[in-house]
């Protein structure tokens, strides 16, 4: 056997595919609840801490603060370990697949919170006082004048973030939750044969690469022209 069908034999082996295509298919759909749950929940928690944060209100922004940096500074396999493993010494066990949405949802809503945080400090104080003159309350002003400008300012750089945290869920087959990399390992583990890796990578790309080019045309349609 030559090397060139040893490396076909072991990373692109036809029988061991299609054994375990359906595992990989199942581990795709999988992984696609599990990245749409932590996007909806990190962005929708981002945004509530931040627009909290824009009260003013010192203890408060405090604690948001500290949240926030402390889930920046922790990798999010730290933390998913922690919630699967550390939790059930106090009584509370989470399953691999809800630990692995807890931990990545913080870990965007603490990135998403700094952005929008971000895009709200960036609308030119002008733009309150000009608001608050015509009558509308604080609250009015910031939902109707200045949250509609930050969120533009903030389209790209949340795309880049969620677009990277979403591919953090293949740490979830840390924790025996049989996503796409879940699924291809336990199939290399059976098969002791590399070719559902292959598989795994194949649906990956065809996952996230058109996330990704949706993402650039994002940024570029939204992108801040002065």
């Amino acid at each position: 056997m030559t090397g060139w069908e040893r490396f076909t034999d072991s990373f692109f082996n036809a029988r061991v595919m299609a054994e375990y295509l359906p595992k990989i298919v199942d581990g795709f759909v999988l992984t696609v609840w599990l990245a749409l749950l932590i996007i909806v929940a990190g962005l929708a928690l981002g945004l509530l801490l931040a627009v909290l944060r824009a009260f003013g209100l010192r203890p408060l922004n405090w604690l948001i603060v500290f949240t926030v940096d402390l889930f920046r500074a922790l990798p999010p396999l730290v933390i998913i370990v922690l919630l699967f493993f550390g939790l059930p010494n106090a009584g509370i066990e989470l399953s691999g697949f809800v630990a692995s949405w807890l931990a990545l949802t913080l870990v965007l809503m603490a990135f998403a919170e700094e952005i929008f945080w971000a895009g709200i400090t960036s609308v030119p104080k002008g733009q309150w006082e000009a608001a608050r003159s015509t009558g509308l309350g604080f609250v009015q002003t910031l939902a109707f004048v200045v949250l509609p400008q930050a969120l533009r300012i903030t389209i790209p750089p949340l795309t880049n973030r969620t677009i990277a945290i979403t591919k953090g869920t293949a740490l979830a087959s840390v924790v025996a939750v049989q996503d796409i990399l879940g699924a291809a390992n336990a199939g290399v583990s059976f098969s002791f044969n590399p070719s559902p890796l292959t598989l795994g990578a194949i649906a990956y790309l065809i996952l996230f690469f058109p996330v990704v080019v949706l993402g650039r045309w994002i940024e570029t349609r939204f992108a801040w022209r002065r």
